[in-house]
């Protein structure tokens, strides 16, 4: 139920409000363009500056909109286990597929730390979890062990892989298990990791061009690895340019070129700078969209 090309949607701002026209467009035209799931409410939909009444409707509006025709994968993380019960509970009366649940950040919780917190979540919280690894922002580290002793209950499902190790694909390949989902959270790697043994992807760039990057595990999972790899290889320049900065700043940039929403952001961030927009542009330039009939350009138009 959890491969290919899931999208880690951005929040779209108005007048530092969520715009929820420009929401709900940006979810259908994940839709419209074969993208395998969404998830509302991650890192790259700033959950950190969302207040908890924002968080919430998000993730209603989310399911509202999407109608089951994909999973929704809400984020539910935070690094007090009390607050992510709670947000994991809501998301699941709301209607959602699955929760991604982040390791938490700034405590510092030991190997056993990290197991204890995600085993309660677990164990009050009949949802399907996938655990979240990203020690660039976290700092903190889920080892393989841990995660294999996490994977013994029924409702922990799977990772999204942050931590650009590719060697953990088969690591925890041995110590999660064959039914363990793993989901890379690096847009670079993409290719390598689905080569590796993972299932698909929670992507920045597909916020972007989804209809590229469905096309990528699409061939993927087609068998055709040369058209895979082509594709990887022809996103490359888009894959640096939307990391060139803090995410979301150059993707939110990228969004507002084709009219899908403002850039706005919500401090501590800042819209990406002169010389993000550029790569950006160069980016975007490189892949000819205006030749794609499938184009983010005329996906609303």
């Amino acid at each position: 139920m959890f491969k290919g090309s899931i999208t880690a949607l951005v929040t779209p701002f108005k007048n530092q409000e969520v715009d929820w026209q420009a929401f709900d467009t940006l979810v259908e035209r994940q839709i419209e363009n074969g993208t395998d799931g969404v998830v509302p409410c991650g890192t790259t939909g700033e959950s950190p500056t969302l207040t908890h009444d924002e968080h919430m409707r998000i993730v209603e509006r989310c399911v509202d909109v999407v109608k089951g025709r994909i999973p929704v994968i809400a984020g539910t993380g935070s690094n007090s286990t009390r607050e992510a019960i709670d947000f994991t509970k809501h998301s699941l009366e709301a209607g959602v597929d699955a929760a991604l649940i982040v390791t938490p950040y700034y405590n510092k919780p030991t190997q056993e730390g990290l197991f204890a917190h995600y085993y309660t979540i677990a164990s009050t919280v009949n949802i399907p979890i996938i655990i979240y690894n990203i020690p660039g922002r976290s700092v903190i580290d889920m080892k393989p062990e841990t995660m294999g002793r996490l994977a013994k209950e029924s409702n922990i499902i799977g990772v999204k892989d942050a931590t650009g190790d590719l060697s953990r694909v088969k690591k925890q390949l041995e110590t999660c298990g064959p039914d363990f989902v793993q989901l890379s959270g690096e847009d670079g790697q993409i290719f390598d990791y689905l080569s590796e043994g993972g299932q698909g992807i929670i992507s920045v760039t597909s916020n972007v061009v989804p209809h590229l990057c469905a096309e990528l595990h699409d061939l993927w999972q087609a068998g055709d690895v040369d058209g895979a790899r082509a594709m990887q290889e022809r996103l490359m320049p888009l894959h640096n340019a939307l990391f060139c900065e803090t995410s979301p700043q150059s993707a939110k940039y990228a969004l507002s070129k084709f009219g899908l929403c403002t850039e706005e952001l919500r401090l501590p961030l800042l819209p990406a700078s002169a010389e993000a927009r550029v790569q950006v542009d160069n980016a975007l330039e490189s892949l000819h969209l205006e030749a794609d009939t499938n184009a983010p350009l005329k996906a609303h138009g």
